[in-house]
């Protein structure tokens, strides 16, 4: 089969090509490389290597051309990461909300299975331990960019389910929770690498806002084979599942254990929101999911712990030499 993943190039994207080609599949990417990198799919020697289209997936037309050329899509290109969202709130909604729209109307013009990537971010403020696709979203205030992301994402499966029920789009929505691992950038906001980075270099780990948040975390090499899975898997029109881990830890203590795995010296400093987000921003101080309607359906289960994801992203960057400040 040939398959097209917007947003290839980016860290997820990229574990996910090199799956499908290890499989024997062809893969067509397509990346403004505003995040990603050609580096990130680089080929081992005599490997197949994927054909990749520079574009942007709000280019309506160039989104159309590459999925009449496909047998399946795999929707991954968003704007992400807290500080992004902060400082490109108006790039990162038109990339969010136009993007989509045009990959699920070019699928659903040409028949083309798709797989649309999501975010626990939906659920907002909703803390409830075990979250169920069926929950409630419980958003702040919309002046405040913080939710801008989360709506742009809701708005984004509202589209994907919309043209499941009136257009028979082959459409299935996964809503990912933390899928950390190699080649992860923490420069966007996403935690793990940015707290390995400062581990690496010997600097203290900064924690916002007290560190009682609650967060899971999942290996994308537990996640990339589950939206494989759920790609093939028949008779999901429109559904929802959650794909996320089931290690449920506080941030502070996430940061103490990375330090300890990587032998740090540089213990934690505390920094209050306002140092980095706009006044008044508001974390979710809970997110938890529960994931059985993947079990049950595909037998998705996480095989990788969180000792092993901040083992796996240390290894990487030292490999990188990803150590600056």
């Amino acid at each position: 089969m040939r398959f097209l993943i917007t947003g290839g190039a980016g860290f997820i994207g990229s574990h996910l090509t090199r799956f499908l080609i290890s499989e024997g599949h062809k893969v067509l990417i397509l990346d403004n490389f505003s995040t990603g990198s050609p580096k990130n799919v680089d080929s081992e020697s005599g490997s197949p290597v994927p054909e990749i289209v520079d574009g942007s997936v709000c280019d309506a037309e160039l989104v159309d051309r590459c999925t009449r050329e496909v047998d399946a899509v795999f929707h991954l290109a968003a704007a992400v990461g807290t500080f992004t969202i902060a400082r490109k709130t108006i790039e990162s909604l038109r990339t969010n909300l136009h993007g989509t729209e045009a990959v699920v109307e070019a699928a659903c013009r040409h028949r083309v299975p798709l797989l649309l990537s999501s975010t626990s971010e939906v659920y907002g403020l909703n803390a409830k331990t075990g979250l169920t696709e069926d929950d409630d979203r419980v958003l702040g205030s919309p002046p405040h960019s913080r939710w801008s992301y989360a709506e742009a994402k809701s708005v984004d499966e509202t589209i994907a389910h919309a043209h499941a029920v009136e257009h028979d789009l082959d459409v299935v929505i996964a809503r990912l929770f933390n899928t950390v691992g190699p080649g992860q950038s923490g420069e966007y906001g996403m935690v793990i690498p940015r707290f390995v980075r400062q581990a690496l270099a010997g600097e203290p780990l900064t924690v916002f806002g007290d560190g009682s948040q609650v967060r899971c975390f999942c290996h994308v090499l537990d996640v990339v084979p589950a939206l494989v899975a759920l790609l093939r898997e028949p008779g999901t029109r429109g559904q929802v599942f959650n794909v996320g881990g089931s290690e449920p830890v506080r941030i502070d203590q996430l940061a103490r254990r990375v330090n300890a795995i990587t032998g740090s010296p540089g213990g934690i400093v505390h920094v209050p929101y306002d140092a980095y987000f706009e006044p008044g921003y508001r974390d979710t101080p809970h997110r938890v999911p529960d994931c059985a309607k993947a079990r049950a359906r595909i037998g998705f289960r996480p095989t990788r712990d969180l000792d092993e994801i901040i083992r796996s992203v240390a290894a990487d960057q030292r490999a990188h030499a990803v150590i600056r400040s």
